[in-house]
């Protein structure tokens, strides 16, 4: 089926512009990242953005299936989500914060404590859980698509949510693996770890109490 891309012109547009700012807003992706990558290594940030990335087609999937306009509807499956989400951005940022390791921060891996697949899934379950990515999926399936959009258009604009939060995720653990700011990490260690893990707790408060609307 040949679709008229012009006449799909301002969707794709709109879902382009929300997919940039999607990402970019600070959140608990933001944080896991961040904390996966000056506290372990870049590999494990890139996986962790790698995940994050994944996690966007399971929003996408139950978009496309029309699940998105039940669970705007529904305060329990809502709910469901939030309290999941909060509950395990609570737990990681009390284990970051609660962490006693002595490990030196670096930039190549010699001192991994995080395979590679933790990382991976950590993204997965941060982003899958998180209500804001939910949000925002209910409100471009909900209000911006159109509900007689082709089904090959709806998979290109998880593509392309998908590819800018891999972008922009992957870009802020380089970012954040960069030489001098990984000796000030290693200088401030405590101090970061425990900032951090008071906000991915405060982040779990946050979403926990967050009206369903």
């Amino acid at each position: 089926m040949e679709i008229n891309l012009i006449a799909y012109l301002p969707e794709i547009i709109s879902v382009t512009v929300i997919a940039f700012f999607m990402s970019i807003s600070p959140g608990a992706d933001f944080v896991m990242v961040t904390k996966n990558s000056i506290f372990h290594n870049r590999k494990a940030g890139l996986y962790s953005a790698l995940g994050i990335s994944l996690a966007i087609w399971i929003h996408v999937a139950y978009s496309i299936a029309g699940l998105a306009v039940i669970i705007s509807n529904s305060v329990f499956l809502f709910s469901i989500i939030k309290y999941l989400g909060a509950a395990y951005l609570i737990y990681m940022g009390w284990k970051t914060f609660q962490s006693k390791k002595e490990i030196e921060i670096n930039d190549d891996g010699a001192k991994q404590s995080l395979s590679n697949f933790t990382a991976f899934k950590a993204g997965i379950i941060t982003n899958a859980l998180n209500p804001k990515t939910t949000i925002f999926f209910l409100s471009i399936f909900t209000q911006v698509v159109n509900p007689e959009t082709p089904l090959l258009l709806q998979i290109l604009y998880g593509a392309i949510i998908s590819l800018a939060h891999l972008i922009w995720f992957s870009a802020v653990a380089i970012f954040m693996t960069h030489p001098p700011l990984l000796k000030m990490f290693n200088q401030y260690r405590v101090s970061i770890e425990r900032v951090i893990g008071s906000v991915l707790i405060a982040f779990g408060l946050k979403v926990a109490a967050t009206s369903n609307g």
